[in-house]
């Protein structure tokens, strides 16, 4: 494993604040299965991408994007729970991107191939990020108010269906982000364990945020530097750190009790 250039850990970086707090409200709203099935989706689009030998992380996108649409229009549809539709569409997209990946590939978009990117795409994917993570602090009043009480954010104003895709959206962007050093497999444990383990450390929202993003931030840099010296692909190591830390929250709070 060769070490990644300055470009990509700023992007990882960057990626992991998105994931922290997109994660905080993740948890939050009880999507913990959902978030990890979310980025299943992306592995039907990595196989027509790889099909048509265009780039996977295109075709992950377009997935993803495609796949929070169909899940917010079948949940306003249905009234069925997010999880339960998440879940539906998770093991459609597992089973068409299991045949059409395979061997090395499916490994590949499963884990992970961190590499070192250019400037333009690091450039590219670092302020797509920081945008993510503006739309999170800007929207957090009106994401709360909607899992608080729906009906009083409605009569205020708040359109919570728009809300609701934007939120899924922003989601979606996360996980095409992550996939290059996380693979399909491990990008949804990013966004739920870092923001897990603030949930059991924190007491209001706004400390939740800003240590679930820290929590992401530290457990991937970690994980990306200690992956080469173990001799493992780094997405395992990231969330293996992660699992840690959020195992060492809850030893806190009950040594604490």
């Amino acid at each position: 494993m060769t070490p990644l250039g300055a470009s990509t850990l700023v992007l990882s970086a960057a990626v992991a604040v998105a994931a922290g707090l997109i994660g905080a409200f993740a948890v939050m709203r009880r999507m913990t299965l959902a978030a990890d099935a979310i980025s299943h989706v992306a592995l039907p689009g990595i196989g027509l991408a790889l099909i048509l030998r265009v780039q996977p992380l295109l075709g992950a996108v377009v997935m993803l994007l495609l796949g929070a649409i169909s899940i917010w229009a079948i949940e306003r549809r249905t009234h069925l729970a997010t999880e339960t539709v998440t879940g539906v569409v998770f093991a459609g997209a597992l089973a068409v991107g299991s045949m059409l990946t395979t061997g090395e590939e499916l490994i590949d978009a499963l884990f992970g191939t961190p590499t070192r990117l250019g400037p333009w795409e690091a450039g590219l994917g670092t302020a797509t990020a920081l945008g993510i993570a503006a739309f999170i602090v800007r929207r957090r009043s009106r994401l709360v108010l909607s899992l608080v009480s729906p009906e009083v954010a409605h009569t205020s104003g708040i359109r919570l269906a728009r809300l609701d895709l934007e939120y899924l959206l922003a989601f979606a962007v996360t996980v095409a982000l992550g996939l290059r050093f996380l693979g399909a497999l491990l990008m949804g444990s990013l966004v739920i364990i870092p923001a897990a383990a603030a949930r059991r450390l924190t007491r209001d929202l706004r400390s939740m945020l800003g240590v679930s993003a820290l929590l992401a931030v530290g457990t991937t840099l970690i994980g990306i530097v200690l992956a080469p010296h173990v001799g493992q692909k780094t997405g395992p190591v990231i969330v293996t750190v992660a699992a840690l830390v959020f195992l060492a929250s809850v030893l806190r709070r009950r040594l604490g009790d």
